[in-house]
Order: structure tokens, then sequence, then C-alpha cells
């Protein structure tokens, strides 16, 4: 069973900056895809950024350009970087993985934007 263990939410100021951690108990090259989702209260988990094996992005359109999705095998660790974040980020954010047929979620991690 695959763990993903998320990390670095909290809450911070429109403009400001965040990053957050997934750690994975496998190595993240193991992984077809790899990636964030965040879910707003009372909104449904949608997909904020991804990253494939060859290391080919993805981004939803609200973020592109703010957030950056990186990841290191060695370290089994992947983060998003979130630049000049404004309130609509607020959410619980979610690492998730896929491989082969297997999907696994993390836990979550709380982030908060005050206007």
């Amino acid at each position: 069973q695959v763990q993903l263990v998320e990390s670095g939410g909290g809450l911070v100021q429109a403009g400001g900056s965040l990053r957050l951690s997934c750690a994975a108990s496998i190595s993240t090259f193991s992984f077809d895809v790899i990636g964030w989702y965040r879910q707003a209260p009372g909104k449904e988990r949608d997909l904020v950024a991804e990253m494939s094996r060859g290391g080919n992005t993805r981004y939803v359109d609200s973020v592109k350009g703010r957030f950056t999705i990186s990841r290191d095998d060695a370290k089994n660790t992947v983060w998003l970087q979130m630049n000049d974040l404004k309130p609509e980020d607020t959410a619980v954010y979610y690492c998730h993985s896929r491989r082969w047929s297997s999907s696994n979620w993390g836990q979550g991690t709380q982030v908060t934007v005050s206007s």
C-alpha cells in the first residue's frame, strides 16, 4: 500500500507563498502520474497540477504562472510551490498518485489565504 504524507500548509496573506510537500513511501519515479488536487468547502476535489513519470506537467488554468510542481525521486518527494496566493486558493490540498491500476491519496493539508 502506497502512503503519501503531505505537509506545508498553513495560513498566509494574499500575495504570499507556501510550499507543499508530499512524501511518498516508494520512489516517486514509480508513479505513472503524481500530483496535487484541492477541495474547497462545498466543492468537488479538483486537479491543481500533476507530473508524469517522464516529467511532463499539467496545471489548471487558474494556477498557471503561479504554482510549480516539482519532484525529487531520490527523496521520494513531490512539491507544490505556490506563489502569489489568492483567497480563492483556500482549500485542503491532497497529494495523489497513480501507478498501474492503483490510485492513492494523502490525508490532505489545509491552505488558507486571507485577503
